[in-house]
């Protein structure tokens, strides 16, 4: 696969923001001739320049800024664990845990235990807050392994 085509979003992105940028300023220089000669001025390239890029970065920050922060900043908290983005996680822990019990006898509260302590589960990076601790830590138990039911 090609390098334009690999990153065929990226390229197709930045060919919209250099359209743009330049159409903008195109027609901005077009504005400002008018408005400088409807005042009588003759329309200086250097005094446009300062005008586009004051209104280029207030749209700049204004929109890009506060999508980017969205975005970005969104997907950071997600990364790090806030704990509303961690509630489908907590059930999902739950139910993984349960199946573990289930299918892993007496092994496997064991087994979640040592996967608990590797990952970290167990020192505040995805501590359950949806649940009690008991809740989480009991589910699947009273179920028959399924090696058990399979040899009776």
């Amino acid at each position: 696969m090609g390098f334009f085509k690999r990153y065929g979003y990226a390229w197709l992105t930045l060919a919209f923001f250099a359209v743009s940028m330049v159409l903008h300023l195109h027609f901005g220089w077009l504005a400002f001739q008018d408005t400088a000669t409807d005042h009588g001025q003759t329309p200086e390239y250097s005094a446009f320049l300062t005008e586009w890029a004051r209104d280029v970065f207030e749209n700049w920050q204004s929109e890009f800024l506060q999508l980017l922060w969205q975005v970005v900043g969104l997907a950071y908290f997600l990364y790090i664990g806030s704990p509303s983005s961690k509630e489908n996680d907590d059930r999902m822990e739950a139910k993984i845990d349960a199946l573990i019990r289930i299918t892993g006898g007496k092994e496997g509260g064991r087994l979640i235990e040592q996967l608990d302590e590797l990952y970290a589960r167990t020192h505040g990076n995805s501590d359950p807050f949806a649940h009690s601790d008991e809740l989480a830590r009991k589910a699947g138990e009273n179920v028959p392994h399924v090696a058990a039911r399979a040899t009776s």
